[in-house]
């Protein structure tokens, strides 16, 4: 149950980063400054997650 979730986590993580890319390449287009700091933000966010996410697969498998 704990490794679905965890692989959960990490399709969460990827569904957001691409969410982020998307935003960010619209304010690029918009020059949105604003926009380009959230979707920035928005892009740590999700590779925090991710990060995360993997170290607990990584625990889960005692690797």
């Amino acid at each position: 149950m704990r490794r679905a979730r965890t692989v959960l986590a990490l399709v969460g993580a990827a569904g957001a980063a691409t969410s982020a890319f998307s935003t960010l390449k619209s304010a690029r287009g918009k020059n949105d400054k604003l926009a380009l700091v959230n979707a920035a933000a928005s892009i740590l966010v999700a590779i925090t997650g991710a990060a995360l996410a993997v170290r607990g697969l990584r625990k889960d498998g005692k690797a």
